[in-house]
């Protein structure tokens, strides 16, 4: 097969308040790049994800993102000391060590994704 490299892929993030979404992600630390037709392109690194002004509860609810970072330890004490948690009434646990080898922690974002930000240990 000729040329089958690839360049990246995206997840789509449900948002049950699109501006508010954005503004969570932006302050998480996500730099938006463009804004059109109701999607949002974030990236922090190499990672990105789009946003779009769409909800449906049982898909954001059980959607779960996976974000693999260098520091989890600073990752955390900026989600807590950003005041995020009470700005966006949303919940984080603590940094746990997890039995696969990483430690990581949970934040719900304002329409009920689940992310798991975590290190390699």
């Amino acid at each position: 097969m000729a040329n089958m490299n690839t360049i990246e892929i995206k997840a789509f993030i449900p948002a049950k308040d699109y501006e508010i979404s954005q503004a969570f992600y932006a302050d998480l630390g996500f730099t938006q790049a463009s804004d059109t037709a109701g999607v949002t392109y974030f990236y922090h690194g190499n990672c990105s994800f789009l946003l779009q002004n769409f909800y449906d509860q049982t898909l954001a609810e059980n959607l779960m993102m996976h974000l693999l970072v260098e520091d989890v330890q600073s990752w955390h004490q900026h989600i807590i000391e950003a005041g995020i948690t009470d700005k966006y009434k949303v919940e984080i646990s603590a940094v746990t060590e997890q039995p696969w080898g990483m430690l990581d922690f949970v934040l719900y974002d304002p329409s009920g994704v689940l992310w798991r930000i975590a290190q390699n240990i």
